[in-house]
């Protein structure tokens, strides 16, 4: 049976950013790049490479033994040395790295010499404490510029750091903490989220009763009166960093050396340690931060992402900390104290780029753009989005109402195991809302079916990879057989992706979703994005999440939760309405045969919507792996 489907591809509206915005576009035209890459990639990746330092050149950009890669062979690096040194050493030195924003109006800057500082002594800690090269450090903390300081420093001294986002519980933790056999775990006593404290060393003193492998814990303290400290294995993190010295020489690194493991939940078993390596992660993050999101020495940058998440790693930290950014970061949610407050923050810090998720833009659309309307984001110049596919509606209110109909609008797509942005729309290109958009220059992208063979425009297939790229994962941390079940043997070999997409005849790529949540209705594939897409595009509608449920004479059928916006309420008309707008938009077989109104939907922290935990309560079996899961 064929497993790819067709996907009507109706005249999508093009639009298109005001020149103003555009005038940084590193690329002035998709094709001219794309072909210079294509003719040499090898050329491409080392012109890029060019641009860092590096203590010892490579020998070969790639080499590549399915599916296996080493890039930049043989060179030597530390990313801390690009990050810091590299700018303290020019005209950066003085130049603000971080402005942090806490709740109650509290503030901190750093400039990049005062970072560099913290950085080397923080490092130096570490060393008094046993911790070298090779041994795997857990971070556990809130959005501080502590956290930035922890990551840094690990890598300094060479030293794998694996970040574990502080809204997980103490078995989560726990799971990530024995994976990767930390040999010391930092964190905080507490995080603040809405105005209240919420305690983090109790969850690291039960996630540490069955981990064998911790020596010792550093505790940031932030409250009054300051917690307890076990004499044995806990220390003060300011009281470490006033015992050590302040001079640090970077390590030299061999560029296929680990720089961390990042765990990320399957649709089943473990969470999976994702292994990114020195010398390409940094090339990557490097490229697309100047290359994708155009980052300039003159912007104030913020990437709404926690650090404990890919996107925190790449566009949050490393990414512009390579190009010599200054980042602004928060512990501020985006409706609280209301929901103007990010935007209060972007006019208080003329922010230029601003990179956040469908999933906040939903929820901004839904308490509607009197809040936006209050302030001045006449200094934005790009914005960005991450995490699914943006839906048409969403893209066309955050265009208008943020971007005030001037923004370039990078809508990206990418994975924790790419490690940076794979396909998007490039600054100064049209835009199709719905579309994420091309591959950028440096990687191959295709749709293809089962058997890996390319599908024409308009047919459903996979989204995979043809060619490797440098910030790719290199393996999963102690399982290389999960790592090559990403590789695929087709008529080519490829990564795959497990999202399915379709492209246009411009070559403009939709994401549609995973390919487990492709619902099979009498013999007809339906991708679970479009029916939602299809019902948030209806006025009453915020967010909605699609499953198949079984059904004994159609296979399946369609099953979907419907969050509201304000000002409606759950009818029977209103149902109906809905399920007429979905079969207007496409078509009779895609009608949801049963609808549920909802609050709330199950989501990663990272704002995905888990529809396999909404199709196990549906069926009442286990949803298995929910550790990334929202509370």
């Amino acid at each position: 049976m064929a497993e790819d489907f067709d996907v009507p591809l109706d005249e999508t509206t093009i639009y298109h950013a005001d020149a103003s915005c555009c005038a940084e576009a590193m690329f002035h035209d998709y094709t001219t790049a794309y072909s210079e890459f294509l003719r040499d990639p090898d050329g491409f990746w080392n012109n890029i490479a060019s641009d860092l330092q590096w203590f010892a050149p490579w020998d070969t950009v790639l080499d590549w033994k399915f599916p296996f890669a080493r890039w930049f062979v043989n060179a030597k690096l530390n990313i801390t040395h690009n990050c810091l040194d590299r700018h303290v050493s020019n005209h950066r030195r003085n130049k603000v790295a971080v402005y942090w924003r806490g709740e109650g109006g509290r503030e901190r800057i750093l400039t990049y010499d005062h970072l560099y500082n913290d950085v080397m002594q923080f490092a130096n800690g570490l060393k008094s404490l046993g911790v070298s090269r090779g041994d795997r450090v857990c971070i556990y903390m809130p959005t501080v510029p502590e956290q930035v300081v922890a990551m840094l420093a690990c890598a300094r001294i060479g030293a794998i750091h694996s970040l574990v986002f502080a809204g997980y519980g103490a078995a989560a933790l726990n799971q990530r903490i024995t994976g990767a056999q930390a040999k010391v775990v930092i964190t905080a006593d507490a995080s603040v989220r809405r105005g209240k404290s919420i305690p983090l060393k109790p969850i690291v003193e039960e996630a540490l009763i069955h981990a064998p492998t911790v020596e010792h814990v550093i505790v940031l303290r932030t409250q009054s009166p300051p917690v307890s400290l076990l004499p044995e294995t806990e220390i003060d993190y300011y009281e470490l960093m006033d015992a050590s010295p302040k001079g640090c020489p970077p390590e030299e690194m061999d560029a296929e050396d680990p720089l961390f493991i990042l765990y990320t939940s399957g649709t089943t078993g473990a969470p999976k340690g994702i292994v990114h390596t020195c010398g390409g992660y940094m090339v990557g993050a490097y490229y697309t931060c100047k290359y994708i999101l155009n980052i300039t020495d003159n912007d104030v940058y913020w990437c709404t992402a926690d650090p404990g998440w890919i996107t925190g790693h790449t566009y949050g930290i490393y990414g512009p900390l390579l190009v010599g950014a200054t980042i602004f970061m928060t512990e501020i949610t985006p409706d609280y104290p209301d929901p103007g407050i990010w935007w209060k923050l972007i006019e208080e810090y003329g922010i230029n780029i601003f990179y956040t998720a469908p999933t906040a833009i939903r929820m901004f659309m839904k308490v509607g753009e009197e809040w936006p309307d209050k302030y001045d984001l006449s200094s934005l110049r790009i914005l960005a989005s991450v995490g699914e596919p943006l839906n048409p509606e969403a893209f066309v209110w955050f265009y208008e109402h943020i971007g005030k109909n001037r923004c370039p609008i990078v809508d990206t797509w990418w994975q924790t195991e790419t490690g940076m942005h794979m396909v998007t729309t490039l600054v100064g290109e049209p835009m199709k809302p719905g579309y994420a958009g091309k591959a950028i220059p440096g990687v191959v992208a295709d749709v293809v079916d089962r058997e890996g063979r390319p599908v024409p425009p308009g047919q459903g297939g996979f989204l995979a990879i043809r060619e490797p790229w440098p910030a790719m994962m290199r393996t999963i941390y102690n399982d290389e057989e999960r790592y090559r079940k990403y590789w695929k043997n087709g008529e080519k070999p490829y990564y795959t992706t497990s999202d399915l997409a379709v492209r246009d005849h411009d070559g403009y790529i939709m994401i549609l979703g995973r390919s487990d949540d492709l619902i099979i209705v009498s013999g007809h594939n339906i991708g679970s994005a479009e029916v939602e897409s299809a019902l948030v595009s209806h006025h009453a509608v915020a967010e909605a999440a699609a499953i198949g449920k079984p059904d004994p004479l159609k296979g399946n059928i369609v099953k979907v939760f419907v969050i509201l916006r304000e000002g409606f309420e759950p009818s029977d008309k209103l149902t109906h309405d809905l399920k007429y707008h979905v079969r207007q938009t496409l078509g009779p077989i895609s009608v949801p045969a049963e609808l549920d109104y909802v609050t709330a939907l199950p989501k990663t922290r990272s704002g995905k919507i888990m529809r396999r935990v909404l199709r196990a309560q549906e069926l009442g079996m286990d949803p298995g792996d929910i550790s990334t899961l929202e509370e």
